[in-house]
């Protein structure tokens, strides 16, 4: 049992935790919070909805990562005493339990670490995810619906909130198109990198013969807008259809014109959502959508002044995928831009994409990627 090892392992994490709350400035985190929580105590502060929902966001997101610093700290002072008595105990069943330890306390740091490089103006907003299948039918779709699972997945783990804003079923499975939202802090910044198309090999079940069959699906990732940042839509320039919903949801749903669709006439962009109860909700769920895409699409005239580098849109096909889900004839998830891979296919799938979200973070930052 080599203790030493584990404490020089430990004195490493103490050295990276320190360096990360230097990159975090997180003596100024402390500044801003005590700034915001008086200017909150101040006569008069909800009298400005817009500034007062403004300044409580970023209270809540300010304390979430000096919580997250103390927490880490007060595990590090903890395992340090642990590995001293231990190494007194002299006992293997107690040596595993500090590099267990060890082990938990890299993976928080990693995450940790992922919040330095979350520094975009909207990387902290809600993420309004898209998908769409590309040619091939059922197959396509199927893969759809299981990128659709695997972002549910990994919300459900990373405790963000998930709310469906638009599904329409595939004919025989899968789905024809599905958008939903991430709520929680940062949700935008880790799920930005997943923009693009993302490729599948399997043996197809739906396939008799039992042959291997190569899919794709887009996936557009907005950020949410919220009403402090201002995008102008003029209630001439939309056309607003209602319509009975398509999908499941019960009598109500599918005996009532409840399903609403938006068409922004200036730019073409049509959004629709059918999965409310009410005409009022989906068409609120439509103006996120719309809102979200009208923003994208000022950026991207931005940023294809200043750069090249992205913007473009990738036809949905072989050749412009961004990562690669690969089940047979071996187990392969691998992101064409950063080259990180992972061989538990299955595991990805489950929702496991932190690597992926951390490895393209560092990825961007470290070229300089607009």
């Amino acid at each position: 049992m080599d203790f030493d090892s584990v404490k020089i392992e430990i004195d490493h994490l103490d050295e990276k935790l320190n360096q990360l709350k230097e990159a975090l400035n997180i003596d100024k985190k402390y500044i801003r919070v005590n700034e915001i929580e008086k200017e909150i105590n101040t006569p008069g502060f909800f009298e400005d909805s817009n500034n007062s929902v403004k300044l409580l966001s970023e209270l809540k997101s300010l304390k979430d990562i000096i919580e997250k610093v103390e927490r880490l700290e007060s595990n590090v002072s903890d395992v340090n005493v642990y590995i001293e008595l231990a190494e007194e105990m002299n006992d293997a069943e107690s040596y595993k339990e500090a590099k267990a330890l060890c082990n938990m306390l890299t993976r928080h740091l990693e995450k940790l670490e992922i919040s330095t490089l979350l520094c975009d103006e909207y990387d902290k907003n809600n993420a309004i995810i898209t998908i769409h299948p590309g040619a091939g039918g059922t197959e396509s779709q199927d893969w759809a619906l299981m990128l659709y699972r695997m972002y549910t997945k990994w919300a459900t783990r990373s405790d963000f909130e998930i709310e469906v804003l638009d599904l329409q079923d595939g004919e025989e499975a899968g789905v024809k198109s599905v958008s939903f939202l991430i709520k929680g802090i940062n949700a935008y910044g880790y799920l930005k990198g997943e923009n693009g198309v993302h490729r599948l090999v399997r043996i197809s079940p739906f396939d008799s013969n039992s042959r291997r069959h190569t899919s794709f699906a887009a996936i557009e990732v907005l950020p949410e807008i919220t009403d402090n940042i201002m995008i102008d839509i003029k209630p001439e320039d939309i056309e607003m259809d209602v319509f009975r919903a398509s999908g499941a949801g019960g009598q109500h749903v599918n005996k009532t014109s409840s399903a609403v669709r938006i068409k922004h006439i200036p730019s073409g962009i049509v959004v629709s959502c059918q999965t409310e109860r009410s005409q009022v909700q989906n068409r609120e769920n439509c103006m996120k959508m719309l809102k979200a895409k009208l923003y994208r699409l000022e950026e991207d005239k931005h940023k294809k002044q200043i750069s090249d580098i992205k913007g473009e849109t990738l036809e949905n096909a072989f050749g412009n995928q961004i990562r690669s889900y690969v089940f047979c004839p071996y187990t392969l998830v691998k992101d064409h831009r950063t080259n990180y891979e992972m061989g538990n296919v299955q595991a990805v799938m489950d929702g496991k994409i932190d690597e992926f979200i951390y490895h393209y973070l560092k990825y961007i930052k470290e070229n300089d990627i607009i």
